[in-house]
């Protein structure tokens, strides 16, 4: 039986390659590159968003040179409801959340896992730098570090099932990024050299406080920094501001370091 896989193909490097050792590992393979928000939903102009049109035609252009299909995904309203609302309802209870884990929970591999069995392709291939192993002696599917662990993502992908684990191909788990590149080059691939994206893809300048209001349509209120004995040190923007661990940006001076330990709603 022919094996089939689908790409998710971000634009980036890392998915290209990917895609091209599927290929070579010989899988029948299309790219797909996943449309997950409005620049309406992120509040920024199209030029700053990670997701642009310029991703996606270098996710196309790798795709045919690859002589691969190529297609275009709209999960945006599901992208809302289970990343987008999450980030910000976790903000407004004090937590800070990792919005990548809960996308690939359910957006990269939930959803698009279903989609990729509705039309027939049993595997969903990444770029993430993780390896996925399953042991001989009790059948279960390992969560592996990438080999380079300098990059290794296996963290932001905990969640993931044993029924997803077994249909997951990451076929960078065992290169660097350095071999990455240097294959992309080697392919003459048009994102060979272009850059990583270290951003949150709905807040690319990195201000989640401005985002968090635009998206919940509220100004949070200040209060008072208070010490662990009860001193009131200062008066806070509002508590999406801050997180557990902050020592900086604070507005506040003090003759040695001194944390944010927790945060009251």
């Amino acid at each position: 039986m022919e094996k089939k896989a689908v790409i998710a193909m971000s634009g980036g490097v890392d998915s290209s390659v990917a895609a091209l050792l599927v290929q070579q590992f010989g899988y029948e393979a299309i790219g797909v590159t996943l449309k997950l928000h409005t620049n309406e939903d992120a509040g920024i102009s199209r030029e700053k968003t990670c997701c642009s049109l310029d991703d996606v035609n270098d996710a196309r252009s790798v795709a045919a040179r690859l002589g691969m299909p190529f297609y275009v995904f709209n999960f945006t309203d599901s992208f809302r409801q289970e990343v987008m609302d999450r980030f910000v309802r976790a903000y407004e209870r004090g937590e800070t959340p990792n919005p990548c884990i809960d996308c690939n929970r359910y957006i990269k591999f939930r959803k698009l896992m279903q989609r990729a069995r509705e039309i027939g392709y049993d595997y969903v291939a990444t770029g993430h730098y993780a390896r996925v192993e399953q042991d001989v002696e009790t059948g279960r599917w390992l969560l592996k570090k990438g080999l380079d662990h300098t990059k290794d993502q296996s963290y932001v992908l905990y969640s993931l099932t044993q029924g997803e684990l077994s249909r997951l191909l990451l076929p960078l788990g065992g290169l660097t990024k350095e071999r990455v590149r240097q294959i992309a080059e080697e392919n003459g691939f048009v994102n060979a050299k272009k850059h990583d994206s270290q951003d949150i893809c709905f807040v690319p300048d990195g201000d989640y406080a401005a985002f968090i209001e635009r998206y919940a349509g509220t100004k949070f209120q200040p209060g008072p920094f208070v010490g662990t004995h009860g001193e009131v040190y200062g008066e806070h923007r509002g508590i999406i501001h801050y997180t557990v661990g902050q020592r900086k940006g604070l507005g506040l001076s003090f003759p040695q370091p001194m944390y944010v330990c927790g945060i009251d709603t």
